[in-house]
């Protein structure tokens, strides 16, 4: 590991090398996993635990062209740069997954696990990990300023209920009170002998990182952070 002024340096050309491309984000040059854990309230019950089979970085918004010109004009240094790249925000999408159990393990699905109604749910954890490309490091979680990726059945649940006022049955999506974790849901209709109950199905997960955070890591290893959430 190197002292802080030289991972700063190499941070910053990594940053210039990445702008000068101008059409790509600095997400681009991430590979990343990412866990998705259903944690049940019931703690003798082990957690639904997947893992994603391919994660989509894209932007919201582009400044990389002021930067680019700053760099270029050694006009900023490297926290102004940061204090730019903090508009930027990457949307982290997930559409797909395969469980972490062993009896399933290769068996990659869209997403479509059914949120409500249902209330043995405690929370959603994401968990995030990342490396530059082309790298032969670990992968290491990313660890955001803003709070952990989770959102717990109660904030969900109340847009569930505001939502079930509404007729749009595609394109509804509900996020966490720190908006950093957003579910794409699909409202579907089963017909039971008594009535048509509601059922809201996750079928993908994006989440939101301001792009200066992808390189602010937190120790330990995939592994570490899995085994709170790994099935028997």
């Amino acid at each position: 590991m190197g002292d802080p002024n030289s991972r700063k340096k190499q941070a910053l050309n990594r940053l210039r090398a990445q702008l000068r491309k101008k059409k790509e984000s600095l997400a681009d040059q991430f590979d990343f996993k990412m866990y998705i854990a259903f944690v049940f309230k019931e703690k003798k019950k082990k957690s639904a635990l997947f893992e994603v089979s391919e994660v989509i970085p894209v932007m919201t918004n582009n400044y990389e062209e002021n930067i680019l010109k700053g760099v270029r004009d050694s006009s900023y240094s490297l926290e102004s740069s940061i204090e730019l790249l903090q508009k930027d925000v990457v949307q982290l999408h997930a559409p797909r997954y395969q469980s972490m159990r062993r009896d399933v393990i290769g068996c990659t699905q869209e997403m479509d696990f059914i949120l409500w109604p249902r209330n043995d749910i405690e929370k959603i954890v994401c968990l995030l990990f990342s490396r530059w490309k082309e790298s032969d490091e670990p992968f290491r979680p990313v660890q955001g300023f803003s709070a952990k990726f989770e959102f717990h059945h109660g904030d969900y649940e109340k847009q569930f209920l505001h939502v079930l006022s509404r007729k749009d049955k595609t394109g509804i999506v509900v996020n966490n009170p720190n908006q950093s974790v957003f579910l794409f849901i699909d409202r579907q209709h089963l017909q039971t002998p008594k009535n048509k109950a509601t059922i809201f199905k996750l079928c993908s997960i994006c989440l939101y990182l301001p792009q200066e955070q992808l390189t602010h890591w937190a120790v330990g290893t995939i592994e570490d952070h899995l085994r709170p959430y790994m099935p028997e």
